[in-house]
């Protein structure tokens, strides 16, 4: 997914321990392109047209490979009850200054129909939920 952000480079000089090419130091809370996971858990989601769909209730991060493998949005209920989480490739979300919160393009309906899993419950760790997802 392309950026607009100022002095992006595609690599870091090889060899460097450089953590944030855009930016000074080591960024803890945000920089011009690093945010803090703990500012990303509770962000607002929003279709495309600005209905709001629910909020990253957090995201997943391969190990090895140390990349996000999926956000987890939290859709529907009230006030915790009767939430689903749904996973989202990452790549799905894009940010939105006007929203003030990621937007992606997917109908509701479609949404409420996918695979989900209710709070506390694990189906990611089934490996035939996630060939289903």
């Amino acid at each position: 997914m392309p950026t607009d952000l100022p002095n992006e480079r595609a690599l870091r000089k090889p060899g460097t321990l450089e953590l944030d090419p855009a930016g000074e130091g080591i960024a803890i809370d945000e920089s011009p392109r690093l945010i803090a996971s703990n500012k990303v858990e509770g962000t607002a989601v929003y279709d495309s047209s600005g209905r709001h769909l629910g909020a990253v209730h957090n995201f997943m991060v391969d190990k090895v490979s140390g990349q996000v493998a999926y956000v987890v949005l939290a859709f529907g209920g009230f006030l915790g009850l009767g939430e689903t989480h749904h996973p989202l490739p990452w790549k799905a979300l894009t940010y939105s200054t006007e929203f003030g919160g990621y937007v992606i393009d997917i109908d509701p309906a479609v949404l409420a129909g996918a695979s989900s899993s209710g709070a506390g419950e694990d189906e990611v760790a089934d490996p035939s939920y996630r060939a289903r997802i």
